[in-house]
């Protein structure tokens, strides 16, 4: 089971982070939600759940408590500029579908 991080990610939480002073990563996990389910949360980690798996990746790592990992495995956080819009993006391979407005899914 993995969670990974891209460049553009990776970067994003390391200027989030500087701008913050402190911080090990970013937490993610799911919550039950929206018409689809389920949805993501994200916050700032700074200091580790003792239940957390930490997916490292260089100098920042991702967090994520057990029950959500089987929704997450294989999942890679992205971060992306378009135009005026800019956010992260969750790559993940578990998703059997999605709301219309994109805010939640199912597995």
């Amino acid at each position: 089971m993995a969670l990974t991080l891209s460049e553009s990610a990776a970067r994003q939480v390391r200027r989030s982070i500087a701008k913050r002073g402190k911080g090990l990563g970013i937490r993610i996990g799911v919550k039950t939600s929206g018409c689809s389910g389920l949805s993501y949360v994200m916050e700032f980690v700074d200091v580790p759940n003792p239940e957390d798996l930490v997916f490292p990746h260089d100098d920042v790592s991702l967090f994520v408590d057990p029950k959500s990992l089987i929704y997450l495995d294989g999942t890679e956080l992205d971060f992306a500029r378009e135009g005026l819009n800019e956010g992260f993006r969750f790559n993940n391979p578990n998703v059997k579908d999605a709301c219309g407005c994109g805010e939640s899914f199912t597995t």
